[in-house]
């Protein structure tokens, strides 16, 4: 048994837009060619490897194939860069990394790349406990993860640690810590979760000995706006020191107290030999170390 590559590159491309259509559409050819060619690679292998939902997903045989066809299309374009061969067209990387990481540190090391290599990126953005998933899946390459044990077929690199604390609003800290930021205020004060996964002001909550289930909990899932919700006094939340050192300068936060949150991030890429991903991950790193908490 093989794995017919022009196929599997079929299916990966599938993955990709998410429907048959778009596959159609990006391949030029018809939609009806497209499902022709993951049947015959199914049929080929013996094994179902693709449920066509809206979007469309892979089954744990089909996340195998995609990874196959991720890896090898890597290491093409860097075959190619090597024998000096022009015209092959930006190499893709998809990475995953969480909301806080890419409004705060990540891009400006993926700028320098992309300033000296013909690459584009394909975010994909998650919380840090799940992004390993992405890479278990073959969706990404490599991912910014809370993670320390090595995802199958992946080798990982500390990156350093996101630290939080708990702030609010000047005015909001009046109106609902005048008795002081005790278990009582703290159970009647609104609070500003990420989402339903986000549990770091649980976290800090339960920590405070606070009937967790008891304030009121707003929701907003984007990180850049999620502060904005604290500053402008919508509720409280813990916020990375990249995002609530200025507010604090300038008094329009307000700490909380007690013990910082420390979210140790790790760097996972996939194990193979790629100078490219390579350059990503070393400028990544080494960022990281930079800006970030020792871990």
């Amino acid at each position: 048994m093989h794995v017919p590559l022009d196929l599997a590159r079929t299916l990966a491309i599938v993955v990709d837009e998410g429907t048959l259509d778009a596959a159609a559409r990006r391949l030029h050819i018809t939609p009806s060619a497209v499902s022709q060619r993951i049947r015959a690679l199914e049929d080929q292998l013996g094994r179902v490897l693709l449920v066509r939902s809206k979007p469309v997903r892979t089954t744990e045989a089909g996340d195998a194939v995609v990874r196959l066809a991720r890896q090898l299309a890597l290491l093409e374009h860097d075959a190619l860069v090597g024998m000096g061969a022009a015209g092959g067209g930006a190499a893709s990387l998809p990475l995953a990394v969480n909301a806080d990481s890419l409004a705060t540190w990540f891009l400006p090391p993926l700028a320098r790349v992309a300033a000296r290599r013909d690459v584009v990126f394909d975010l994909h953005r998650d919380d840090q406990d799940f992004t390993a998933g992405l890479l278990e899946s073959g969706t990404v390459m490599a991912a910014v993860t809370s993670r320390q044990t090595p995802v199958a077929g992946c080798r990982v690199r500390p990156v350093g640690v996101l630290r939080y604390e708990a702030v609010a609003a000047a005015p909001f800290a009046r109106r609902w810590f005048t008795d002081g930021i005790t278990p009582a205020t703290l159970a009647a004060a609104p609070l500003v979760d990420f989402d339903r996964r986000d549990d770091l002001q649980t976290q800090w909550l339960r920590a405070r000995g606070v009937a967790v289930e008891a304030p009121p909990r707003h929701r907003v899932p984007a990180s850049q706006d999620f502060a904005a919700a604290v500053v402008l006094g919508l509720g409280w939340g813990l916020l990375p020191v990249f995002q609530s050192e200025p507010h604090l300068d300038d008094g329009a936060l307000v700490r909380l107290g007690g013990d910082p949150v420390d979210v140790p991030l790790y760097w996972q890429q996939w194990n193979l030999t790629s100078p490219l991903l390579d350059e990503v991950a070393d400028e990544l790193v080494a960022e990281g170390r930079r800006v970030l908490a020792a871990g």
